[in-house]
């Protein structure tokens, strides 16, 4: 019904109308350019899969951020600056939404590696093969690995990794420095990336984005 409904309007007249996310999905530019598998039956399984993953995930990970915020003073005051210096908001406007542009000038907001929503996860070798380590692995196993535990290694992070210290995720120049994916695996890595780790980093700066207002 929704694929009927675009096919039936213009570019602008989507545009105009608001873009959801299943939308977004339908008219994707990477479904497009790369020829990825677009139809319904895929779309559902997407969609479902966003909405049963991304529920507990989301709420586990802004619970553990607000508890961070509030247990450090500091990094809720510089939250604050960034907020008021990337966002600028009058008065009036203190109840309106903000587009993901905006959002997108908040990088003071990432501290999945001390506490991931999803702590620990296995894969499955499709073959036998020896690991860096030495191990042999085979089809049959399950390789477990701790996120929790990599979040808080000393050899990954440095000295510091048990800090919780946003600005090590902000590179000199202002920017979100950005660590390799199979080094931060709180989103997997690869062609396993979490399909909702965009949409997870927009939902908390959605949040956040109430802060200066919360009196």
């Amino acid at each position: 019904m929704k694929r009927n409904q675009l096919l039936k309007k213009t570019k602008s007249e989507v545009e105009e109308g608001g873009i959801d996310l299943l939308t977004s999905y339908i008219n994707g530019e990477e479904t497009m350019q790369y020829g990825l598998e677009s139809d319904d039956k895929f779309l559902r399984d997407t969609i479902l899969n966003l909405m049963v993953a991304g529920r507990d995930t989301t709420s586990s990970g802004l619970t553990w951020f607000f508890w961070l915020v509030l247990t450090h003073p500091e990094v809720e005051a510089k939250i604050r600056e960034e907020l008021k210096a990337s966002i600028p908001q009058e008065a009036a406007e203190k109840s309106r939404l903000f587009n993901v542009e905006e959002l997108s000038k908040l990088h003071y907001v990432k501290h999945l590696s001390l506490y991931p929503p999803v702590p620990f996860q296995h894969k499955a070798p499709v073959k036998r093969d020896i690991l860096p380590s030495g191990h042999h692995v085979h089809p049959k196993m399950k390789i477990l690995f701790s996120l929790y535990a990599m979040g808080r290694m000393e050899s990954i992070w440095g000295k510091d990794c048990l800090e919780f210290r946003p600005e090590r995720w902000i590179s000199e120049r202002g920017t979100v420095k950005h660590e390799p994916s199979y080094k931060f695996l709180a989103f997997n890595a690869g062609p396993r990336t979490c399909l909702g780790k965009e949409v997870a980093f927009t939902v908390k700066a959605t949040s956040l984005v109430q802060l200066p207002n919360d009196n």
